[in-house]
């Protein structure tokens, strides 16, 4: 699901994109790798991994990346389009008539030493079939909006804020907003869906790709728009990529043809040409080259760069141990094949873009993480933690009274038959599977374990 702005551009019939670009990348013969050093603590919090990135990225309460796309304008004006992207999980659904329904506002502001702030305020609406979709940990809102301006410095500040709670994060920086002389060029825009323009009058119709995101290993893409203004002849403009050792891991050129006001061009880049990590995607050369950064992962909803650190988050997995097994002992030549068969095996709906499994994991991982802290050091590995992750939320809790010496936490899950107790003695938070629900809990993970291709 993607919000209003994704049903508006299904809307306008896109171009294809990917019609104007020549490429000559290094093929889909290289590997993952451990090419960005990672922390586990670092993947749960990902408003770090998107600022190093240039993003423009808010912790808090309603996290979300934006980016920002420049290109000319009518006379001397700049088209400034702001993309900003959240996941469904913070915000708070409401049932409303068989299905949920939430709302958001996003306040943004661009002000300048002189003259008075460009204010827009917008509220939103998200509705999703299932409290499943509300729980969603992946990049699922987008909003954007464009706006004119006079080239100059500003300073552009985001608030996204949940009306029904009233929690807001915040994100302020400076942004400088070029001109566009003839024979420039814009820089790179990351889009998941474009229509290209043949005027500088024309709007610009595209869903930004906020995160810059791509996964590795499966028949994701990243697409990077580029205009070209005003060229006298035929021009032919350089792209590089650079992975973060500096080794140029793509290669490809922009033909334009000339004569034109303006001339859209689209560079794709499979997700396995380049390696895992962050990359530095540069178009033209010289002191007037446009650079931007990517990343790419194992994923596009839960940035995972570094092989070991993906083998350790999915500890807990109950889905295909044996490819799990595989992928622990694979050699680094084989990683990135076993790993495609690894997303195949595990995918319930092959028909999309994303694995389900993997998300609806990952998106308890990290909300595991945030609920069982008190436990002391890393909530998604606590005992709760592992059965959270591996069966969800419980049909019903029951804990003992605060005055016994120990404290007991009941969790029955209706569709597993499992009755599961936890135990700690009080002052001390760690709370432990006792004995026989350690039993239990196996013989319920077995029933998930069978459930791969039914999405939940």
């Amino acid at each position: 699901m993607r919000s209003s702005v994704g049903r508006l551009l299904a809307a306008l019939a896109l171009i294809p994109i990917g019609l104007t670009a020549c490429s000559s990348g290094r093929g889909s013969n290289l590997t993952p790798s451990a090419a960005t050093d990672q922390t586990l603590t670092e993947l749960f919090s990902l408003s770090s991994v998107y600022q190093r990135l240039g993003r423009l990225a808010a912790s808090g309460p309603i996290p979300f990346v934006g980016n920002v796309a420049m290109l000319a304008g009518r006379g001397d004006s700049t088209v400034v389009e702001l993309g900003v992207s959240f996941e469904n999980r913070a915000l708070s659904f409401q049932r409303d008539q068989g299905s949920f329904l939430a709302r958001y506002r996003v306040d943004m502001s661009l002000s300048r030493a002189s003259g008075s702030p460009i204010a827009v305020s917008k509220t939103e609406m998200v509705r999703v079939a299932s409290f499943q979709e509300t729980q969603r940990g992946d990049e699922s809102i987008f909003f954007q909006q464009s706006f004119l301006l006079a080239p100059g410095s500003y300073t552009l500040t985001v608030i996204v804020r949940d009306p029904a709670s009233n929690a807001a994060s915040r994100v302020e920086r400076p942004i400088e907003v070029p001109t566009f002389a003839a024979g420039s060029l814009s820089p790179p825009i990351m889009v998941y869906e474009v229509r290209g323009r043949t005027s500088v009058a024309d709007s610009f119709h595209a869903v930004l790709n906020p995160r810059g995101t791509v996964s590795h290993g499966g028949s994701d893409t990243l697409y990077l728009y580029v205009e070209g203004y005003r060229f006298s002849g035929p021009t032919t403009v350089p792209v590089t990529v650079r992975d973060d050792r500096d080794s140029v891991v793509f290669r490809s050129d922009l033909a334009f043809t000339g004569g034109k006001s303006v001339e859209g061009r689209i560079v794709r880049i499979a997700s396995d040409a380049p390696p895992l990590g962050e990359l530095v995607i540069q178009v033209g050369e010289g002191p007037s080259a446009r650079k931007i950064q990517a990343l790419v992962s194992f994923a596009r909803g839960w940035v995972v760069t570094n092989y070991e650190n993906l083998l350790s988050l999915l500890r807990f997995f109950p889905y295909e141990p044996g490819l799990l097994n595989g992928l622990r002992n694979a050699k680094p030549a084989d990683r990135g094949k076993l790993w495609r068969q690894f997303w195949t095996a595990t995918d319930p709906v092959p028909e999309t873009g994303e694995n389900e499994a993997l998300d609806r994991y990952f998106t308890r991982l990290a909300i595991a993480n945030e609920r069982f802290r008190e436990e002391g050091g890393e909530g998604w590995r606590t005992d709760r933690g592992e059965v959270f992750i591996t069966l969800g939320d419980p049909d019903q809790v029951f804990e003992t009274p605060p005055s016994s010496d120990r404290r007991y936490v009941r969790w029955i899950y209706s569709e597993y038959r499992a009755v599961l107790d936890f135990e700690g003695t009080l002052g001390f938070s760690r709370m432990r599977l006792t004995p026989n629900s350690r039993s239990e809990f196996a013989r319920a993970r077995s029933l998930v374990s069978r459930d791969v291709r039914r999405p939940r």
